[in-house]
């Protein structure tokens, strides 16, 4: 599916045709609150099918929520579930370049009880959400919204799993990983720079010790942000577009939902 266009974001409905069934996706913008600050995730469902369905938290990478995560969520919406896709940093709060966001992923990555605080506010609207069966819920994230699933999960939050992709797998709290409910995918590119061989070995060791059920996927000639074609083609600069890594990895990504959610 095409980038959400910045007029379908602003109207905050957005509708699809799809085949005989005339199956749409209908998505909203939702405001809410962690405390006293103020964010505003985008909701999306397909409203041909029928009764509750396996909801997905959806976090963005450091550029904050937009086009990217929202059509990562219009995705799984087609796939049947109901998705979300947080807003960590805050209504209308965006970087405006790599630089700033390096500052507002930072802040987040330096304080991770708030960052838990962020994304378990998130996930308690997927929740709480008409549609969403609560006992089928799992949660993915792009690069600092992979660090920050893994957060979610090392918080105790009730999930069914959560999927890192090409995200920071390091934590200050590698003892909370006992805490863990669900089962754990990280997918990761084999040659990314910002995540050093000590991090993945931490992160499986961590695993191990805390008992969790967990996968590690490493892709081949894969660097950071592997999935984002808005990331360029050119490896050296640490973080590139890889269309082999990304479609298998979203491929990894569907037979792990279909594991955690009993789906055949």
């Amino acid at each position: 599916m095409r980038y959400v266009t910045a007029m379908l974001i602003s109207l905050g409905i957005i509708t699809i045709l799809a085949s005989p069934a005339q199956a749409k996706l209908v998505s909203k913008n939702i405001e809410y609150r962690d405390g006293d600050a103020v964010m505003e995730g985008y909701l999306v469902y397909d409203d041909a099918k029928q009764g509750k369905r396996p909801g997905v938290l959806v976090v963005h990478e450091w550029m904050g929520l937009g086009p990217y995560a929202m059509t990562r969520a219009d995705q799984l919406a087609e796939l049947g579930y109901i998705a979300f896709a947080a807003d960590i940093y805050g209504k209308g709060i965006r970087p405006k370049d790599a630089a700033e966001a390096g500052q507002f992923a930072g802040k987040y990555k330096a304080d991770r009880k708030l960052l838990r605080s962020r994304v378990n506010a998130a996930f308690t609207v997927l929740k709480n959400q008409e549609l969403t069966d609560p006992a089928k819920t799992a949660a993915i994230g792009y690069c600092f919204g992979g660090t920050t699933v893994l957060e979610l999960a090392r918080s105790g939050a009730e999930l069914s799993g959560v999927v890192s992709f090409h995200g920071g797998l390091d934590t200050p709290s590698p003892q909370d990983a006992k805490n863990i409910k669900g089962k754990v995918l990280a997918l990761h590119g084999a040659d990314d720079p910002f995540v050093k061989a000590q991090d993945v070995a931490a992160f499986q060791d961590e695993m191990r010790n805390a008992g969790v059920d967990w996968y590690f996927v490493s892709y081949g000639n894969a660097v950071h942000s592997f999935t984002n074609p808005g990331s360029g083609n050119d490896p050296k600069k640490g973080a590139a577009y890889n269309e082999k890594a990304d479609k298998r990895s979203w491929k990894a990504m569907k037979s792990f939902f279909k594991e955690i959610f009993g789906e055949k």
